[in-house]
This record gives C-alpha cells, structure tokens and sequence, in this order.
C-alpha cells in the first residue's frame, strides 16, 4: 500500500468534529444563507407537521370515529387533507433546496480547490499521487456538501420530530409521558455501543476497498506489462485476498446492523407495553381514550427512529468531517514558489541568463546541483548533455521557476529572476518535452492551447512551421480529428510534432526542449529536428538530449557531471579535447552503429566537422 493511501486511512480513522473544523464547514454555508433558512424552516415545519397530523389523527378517532360522527370526520379529513397539501409542498420545497444549496457548495469547494492547485509548486505534484488529489475534489467535496444538505435535513429532522413529539405527549398526559421518556437514555446507550463497533467494521471494510481500488487501477493502467510477465493468476490470487478481507469486514457490519435494530425494538417494546397498559387501564375510567392511545404510540415511534437511525448519521458525519479536514489540509497547503510581495512584471526575457553559484537538493543533505555557475547570451543554443541523473533537466526546471535556488541566484536581464512574477516568467517559457502530453479534444484545440486567441491560419502556419502540417491533412477531419485521451490516438512522433507547433504558436522567448527526441525512430526524429531547429530560430534554447547527434549545431555544449560542469564548448571542440564528451560521443556512436549492422563497430574516432 502507498504511502498516501496508508496517510488518508489514517486520517478518516482519528478525525474528529473541532471547533475550527466546524467553524470552516460552516463557513462554507455563509454566502448561501438565504437558501439555507429556506431549507431549514421547510425541514421544521414538515417534521412539525409530522406531529401535528397525529394530534388530528386523535381527535378524529375519539370526535369523529369514536363518536360516529359524520360532520367530525368530514371536518378533520379537510383538515388533514389542507395540511397534506402544505406539507407537499414544504416537501419539494427542501429537496429542491437542498439539491442547489449542495450544488453550490460543491461547487464553491471544487473551484476553491482547482484554483489552488494551479498555484501549487511542481515540488506538490511530485510528492502526491494525483488519485488521491482527484478523491479531494470529487468524493470529497460531494461527501461536504452531503453533509450540509442530507446530514443537516437528517439532524434538523430527528430535533425537530423529537421536540414536537415530547411537547404533544405532554400535552395529552405527563405523567404517561415521563414513563416514556424514561426509556430514551437506555436506547442512546445501546446505540451508541454498537454504533462504535459498527464503526470499526467499517472502516476495515473502507480500508479494504481502498487496497481493491489501488489494485484495480494498478492492473488495468499495467495491463501490457501484466500480460507481458503473466501474472495474470498472482494478482488474481492477490484480489481474491483483498476481496475475502473486504467480505468479512462488510458482513461483521451487516451482522451488527442487523442486530442493533431488533435490539433498539426489543427495548421499545417496554416503552409501548407501558403506553397499552397504563393507556388501557386509564381508558377504563374514561381518562385516557383510544386516541390518545394512538397518538402515544406514534410519538414513540417519532423518537425512536432518530436514535435507531443514529448509528448511520453518526458514520456519515464523521466521513464527511475527515473530508472536510483533507479538503482544509490541502487548501492550507501553501506553494513553496510563489511572488514576493513586491515583485514585478518581466519586461523581456531576451536578455542575458546567469546561474551564479546554483545549488539545490530535492532532500536535505542530497544536492542535485551544486555550485553551478552559467553564462548564456540572448539568442544562444546551449546543450546540455551527461548521464542521467546529472541535474540537466533540474536546471531547466529551475529556470521555470518550477524550483527555486536554496542557494546562489539566477538572473535574467542582470536581474534576480525571483523579482519578477511567476506568470510573467513562465508565460514566456516554451517547454517541449520527452513524452508529449495533449488533452483531449481535436488537433486544432490542443495547437491552440499554445495561444487560445489565435486564429485557424495562426494554427496552421505553426503547423507547417513545426512539419506537422502534411500528417494532419492524411486524417479524416484533418485538424478537427480527435486525438484521444492524452493524445493515445496518435503516434508518439505525431504528438511530439503537435506539441512543437502548439510551442511554436505561443511564441516564447526563452525554449526548453527536453529529450524531445528520444522517444522516436530515426526518421521521426530528422522530422522532429528540423521542426525544432525552425523553432529555435533567433531564441535561447536550452536543449537536453540523449541523442548527441541531435545537437551538434547547438552553440555550446555543457557536458554535467554529479551538478556540476565539467567540459564546455561546441561540437568539435570537445571532441578534440577527448574528454567527458568525447567518451559520451563515441560510446553513443559505437552503439549505434553495433544496433545498425548487428556486429561490432570498428574503432574509429569520429571524423570532426
């Protein structure tokens, strides 16, 4: 199990209800306050009404029933007929008030959350698994908002039904009254003991379904590799594992569910054997009648219910207060990039690039970059090459602004780059990287991501421009053919070339090209570099490769060991120093040519150009 699902088990067994939580679930209600006295008061009086219709109900069976009264009986089936209709209406009332107050709470939640993790830090992504992020927006939120809407229609309901019917018990005679009351207290002990190990099945059965979920997702998203290793029948053993632990925890709860109500009406039956006792003998001397009877009756069954049914609400609430504390945890999640409080609009960014004494550790004592120190000029194509692992691509995040230095600086235009905003910075960087990725829609709508202002001919002059244009005319619907869910309709070749003119229509000013190639064939590939190569023109670019062939045009070549640079210079140069570079080139190159020919490669030095 992961570490993230292991945390948000955790988390929904220890929740509890405090203060500041309840204050915040609340405040989630404020700006809806007009909707939610609405829903309140059409709760109240339809339970109120509930009580009320009982008391009619007595006194047509003593009046009207009792006494073969025709005019009674008329006069209180207009009554209760009158009422029936208010109370319809009260009724669609709070259902049509409690779906938009809890679209609209849902709504403010998802949109509070989705704004927020657009000003998330890469650093946030890289720590959490984006499944357990989409249950905050969606299962979460919808367990909030049930919470504000059907938990708080179940409390006001049972508050309401319980209060009305004390009063009308009263009313008809206390001292029956108080004989029935006596019997609450041993019915909220006996619910509340086998709600708390109702509970613990639960949550073995929530905890289970999360392994099953986390397996599922496992094995269709490695459906190839599954196939591919035939482990077809261990994971099936290992599902089966999972779903026998989920079946005994599901039927544990089930038996106790289906104990506790027949417990709940064993003990009742004390309190209904009092109401037929003292209302039978009571009603020999004419003190208390049938009706009374029959509403006592009723009553008891209005104040049970509540605590019968407390075991469910309970579980509820506590559910959706553990999402509300997730949903609070992930909002007060602040973004380790962000502004300073004076920061300023990048005017440019074609200007001169310093990283001066660079250092940075994704983990304490684990530097990835250290001391790193560069100079690129405006318009220059700089390469950066060296085993993986070496920090290339963790420069080129820095420079985004993805990460920030914990030590040195980067300038840009003699500037610190961090006093300037983060939108001006990264809405002028271009990132084409190694495994595209392209949302789901048509061609033209993933090209236009890179510009959404611009216009059909802008699209596909960028097209032409990245070599895309030419496969986009052999579809069908040419550029309103859709690519599938992450572009999987397309080739990775097809997708990279998109994603270069979606970069070539946004027309930024510094470019990043990360292993752009490396994922293709060759002559994908030669299609690719001429795309990128067009794209490049009179910009600084940044270029990682693990194809060296791929840069030998590039202006200057960093060669990166351990976060440090170890060899500078262009093409031939390094391959005259016969250097780190130089190992690098002419490994690549004796590989290559063994995968071409099936034999080993003559060594040869590589002719220098």
């Amino acid at each position: 199990m992961s570490d993230e699902l292991i945390e948000l088990e955790e988390e929904e067994h220890t929740s509890q209800l405090t203060g500041d939580t309840f204050r915040r679930i609340l405040g989630l209600l404020e700006p809806h306050w007009r909707w939610l006295l609405g829903f309140l008061a059409a709760i109240a009086l339809t339970a109120a009404l509930d009580a009320l219709f009982t008391y009619i109900n007595r006194g047509l069976i003593d009046e009207g029933i009792g006494r073969g009264s025709i005019p009674t009986i008329w006069r209180y089936a207009a009554y209760y007929g009158g009422l029936q209709l208010v109370q319809a209406g009260l009724v669609f009332g709070f259902i049509y008030l409690a779906g938009i107050l809890g679209e609209r709470i849902q709504y403010d939640i998802r949109k509070a959350l989705f704004n927020h993790l657009q000003d998330l830090s890469l650093s946030f992504y890289s720590q959490n698994a984006v499944g357990r992020l989409m249950a905050r927006v969606t299962s979460d939120s919808g367990r909030v908002s049930s919470l504000m809407t059907w938990g708080l229609l179940d409390v006001t309901w049972a508050v309401v039904s319980v209060i009305s019917s004390v009063v009308f018990m009263l009313v008809i005679n206390w001292k029956l009254a108080l004989i029935v009351f006596s019997i609450i207290p041993i019915l909220l002990v006996i619910a509340v003991n086998f709600r708390k190990k109702i509970l613990v099945e639960f949550r073995k059965s929530r905890r289970a379904n999360s392994k099953i979920t986390g397996e599922y997702n496992q094995n269709i998203q490695g459906v190839r590799v599954v196939k591919a290793l035939g482990r077809e029948d261990e994971n099936l053993r290992e599902f089966s594992r999972l779903t026998d632990d989920m079946f005994r925890a599901s039927f544990r709860a089930a038996w106790l569910s289906a104990l506790f109500l027949p417990t709940v009406q064993i003990v009742s039956a004390f309190a209904l054997g009092a109401i037929v006792w003292y209302g039978g003998m009571q009603s020999v001397t004419a003190r208390f009648s049938v009706g009374d009877i029959h509403a006592f009756v009723s009553y008891l069954t209005f104040m049970i219910w509540p605590v019968q049914d407390l075991a469910r609400v309970y579980a509820e609430m506590q559910h959706a207060v553990a999402s509300a504390e997730r949903i609070f945890k992930l909002l007060d999640t602040p973004p380790e990039v962000r502004d300073r409080p004076d920061a300023l609009p990048a005017p440019t960014l074609r200007g001169v690039i310093e990283f001066e004494h660079v250092s940075f550790a994704y983990e304490d004592g684990k530097p990835v970059i250290q001391d790193f120190n560069l100079r690129v000029e405006p318009g220059e194509t700089v390469a950066l090459v060296g085993e993986t692992g070496g920090g290339k691509t963790t420069i080129v995040n820095l420079l985004c602004r993805f990460y920030e230095p914990t030590a040195g600086v980067i300038r840009i235009n003699g500037r610190d780059y961090r006093d300037y905003t983060l939108e001006s910075i990264q809405s002028r960087i271009g990132v084409v990287l190694q495994t595209p990725h392209l949302f789901s829609g048509t061609i033209r709508e993933n090209i236009r991501y890179g510009r959404l202002e611009a216009t059909d001919e802008e699209i596909e002059a960028a097209a032409r421009l990245a070599g895309a244009h030419d496969f986009i005319l052999t579809f069908e619907k040419g550029y309103d053919q859709p690519v599938g869910e992450g572009g999987n309709l397309l080739s990775v070749g097809q997708k990279q070339l998109i994603s270069i003119a979606r970069a070539v229509l946004a027309d930024p000013e510094i470019l990043i090209l990360d292993e752009a190639t490396s994922s293709v064939d060759t002559l994908t590939e030669a299609l690719i570099q001429r795309g990128m190569e067009a794209l490049m023109q009179g910009r600084t670019s940044f270029v990682i490769a693990h194809r060296l062939s791929t840069i030998k045009r590039a202006d200057r070549i960093v060669v990166i060991e351990g976060g440090r640079i170890v060899e500078s210079g262009t093409h031939a140069e390094l391959l005259r120093q016969r250097g780190h570079y130089y190992r690098l080139y002419t490994r690549q190159f004796k590989f290559e040519k063994e995968k071409a020919y099936g034999v080993a490669a003559p060594q040869a030095v590589p002719v220098i150009k």
